[in-house]
């Protein structure tokens, strides 16, 4: 049976930085601590930081062959943990594409956690690059001269434990990362801006103007064209969204007309796109209050209303709560974020999904959601990496619509 969990253990390094260089990796058996695989190779002249990356990258390629679905990665370079938390930014172009092969390493698994030790509790994979950078410089054959020890066992929580949900909740407040969860409360914080081709990002599009709009009715599961000026926002939407994307991997639209057509807009001036179709994009239901005026649902339903306003919890009059919008609006993210990882996505939608996502990722209360407004054909730009970070880069960007 393959395991579950392992832990990778890195290193590399060279004799002159640059110099004679090599990497060394060990997997381990997280409940036993018996080594499962040992990688180790000489790669020539290269330096410190360049055999640490290769290391880890070998690391990780022998957990996938393995069959493992969440890995522990130890090392004790803290650049190459730190930068691959996204904590730190990866000056050095070199490293750029080491650091975007791990990364593309880490979306293979469920989990993936980050942690810097010590170099005494990083021997064997040591004793690998030692004897690696040995063969480089024409020395011993790539070998540690020291057979591989086992870490003792270690315990491991059940999956859905208090134990394990602590270590969770303890690893986002220490030096790891995850990939799984997309939770902005529960990622590393860090005040230095994250590597951006790390992240997945979402440009999030409100759709072109309809009469509805014009005329400030509520507009839910309705399906209401756009309106002349819509034809012509989405337009000038689709030239922005192209300059702000221009190899964007997908464009995501709400089943509904105002947005497919905004959306089709966007995938041609993208080179012809195919958009995509998804149902929990769509807008809030608003039920009895569907195509009436804001004054009109005051008037008859002013108790109503002020419990709607007071509660994400309470629904309109046979129609959704924004509690139940948001918890679709986060399974089509969570879906984006899964199969476009590291690549940027269109997502069409409307003003009550988009706030709620924004919402979500400036780690905000519900009253956010009665103060921020959302143009129609505004535009709003989303960064988001897989141990939950996120970096909201826009909101409501309208300067393409100049008679707005």
């Amino acid at each position: 049976m393959a395991p579950r969990v392992v832990v990778v253990e890195a290193d590399g390094g060279s004799r002159g930085n640059p110099g004679p260089a090599g990497y060394g990796a060990v997997v381990r058996d997280a409940d036993t601590g018996e080594v499962l695989a040992e990688r180790s190779e000489s790669i020539g002249r290269a330096t410190n930081n360049v055999a640490e990356y290769r290391g880890l990258i070998a690391g990780l390629e022998a957990a996938a062959e393995l069959g493992a679905t969440e890995v522990e990665a130890r090392m004790d370079s803290k650049l190459v943990v730190e930068q691959m938390c996204g904590r730190w930014q990866i000056k050095h172009p070199g490293l750029r594409p080491l650091a975007a092969q791990a990364a593309g390493l880490v979306g293979r698994f469920a989990a993936v956690r980050f942690s810097w030790i010590p170099r005494e509790r990083n021997r064997h994979a040591d004793a690998l690059a030692n004897a690696a950078m040995d063969a480089a410089a024409g020395g011993a054959p790539a070998r540690p001269a020291a057979p591989p020890v086992a870490e003792p066992p270690r315990e491991v929580a059940a999956a859905d434990s208090p134990a394990r949900a602590a270590a969770r909740e303890a690893a986002a407040r220490a030096s790891t990362a995850r990939t799984t969860g997309t939770d902005p409360a529960t990622a590393p914080a860090s005040w230095e801006p994250r590597p951006s081709f790390t992240a997945t990002r979402l440009i999030l599009v409100r759709h072109g103007e309809t009469e509805y709009t014009e005329q400030r009715r509520y507009s839910g599961r309705g399906d209401v064209p756009l309106s002349a000026r819509g034809r012509a926002q989405i337009r000038a939407t689709a030239a922005r969204v192209a300059a702000l994307a221009p190899s964007a991997a997908a464009v995501v639209s709400s089943p509904l007309s105002r947005c497919t057509t905004t959306a089709e807009a966007i995938a041609e001036a993208l080179g012809g796109l195919p958009v995509r179709r998804e149902d929990d994009l769509i807008e809030c239901d608003f039920g009895a209050w569907e195509g009436r005026t804001f004054a009109e649902v005051r008037e008859r339903w002013a108790g109503e209303m002020d419990a709607w306003l007071a509660s994400t919890r309470v629904a309109p009059p046979d129609g959704e709560s924004f509690t139940e919008v948001a918890e679709r609006a986060r399974r089509a993210i969570t879906a984006l974020l899964d199969a476009y990882r590291g690549e940027t996505v269109v997502v069409v939608s409307h003003v009550s999904p988009i706030k709620l996502v924004l919402r979500d990722a400036l780690a905000a209360g519900d009253a956010f959601l009665h103060r921020l407004f959302l143009d129609a054909a505004g535009v709003s730009v989303v960064d988001m990496w897989p141990d939950g970070g996120v970096a909201v880069r826009s909101v409501n960007d309208t300067a393409h619509l100049t008679d707005a």
